[in-house]
């Protein structure tokens, strides 16, 4: 396996959590703290796949999400947002700007692998690794 998987997420707890997770099941997890320093590393470590919290300080998971499709280098990435914001209406914009899944928090980590392994097969069933 070994796919780099980028967790954008401010709460150090959420973050060290999933990147634990992702580490046990033998992925390559690298963070950001924030969605300016999210964005950097997308371009810079062509991530995989990417997990992003919503409500972040400087620039939330939309307007990391926004920039990131707007990019050529990071346009295809695939990006499951991962928030404790479970409103319909933020779900909506969400997938409008093209998130390809929605985990609300507290997740376990069986939901998070399972939501990582369906987009990466999709990725690779469809020819289109980065």
């Amino acid at each position: 396996m070994n796919e780099k998987i980028l967790v954008i997420e401010d709460e150090i707890q959420i973050s060290a959590n999933v990147q634990q997770i992702l580490s046990l099941s033998d992925f390559n997890a690298i963070t950001a703290n924030n969605g300016l320093e999210g964005l950097r590393l997308a371009k810079t470590e062509k991530p995989d796949l990417i997990c992003c919290d919503i409500m972040m300080p400087e620039l939330d998971g939309y307007g990391v999400l926004t920039a990131l499709r707007q990019d050529p280098l990071t346009e295809s990435i695939p990006v499951i947002f991962l928030t404790a914001k479970a409103d319909r209406d933020g779900l909506r914009q969400g997938m409008e700007l093209g998130a390809d899944d929605y985990l609300t928090k507290p997740f376990s980590p069986e939901e998070l692998l399972k939501a990582i392994k369906v987009r990466l097969a999709r990725i690779e069933k469809q020819g289109k690794r980065i």
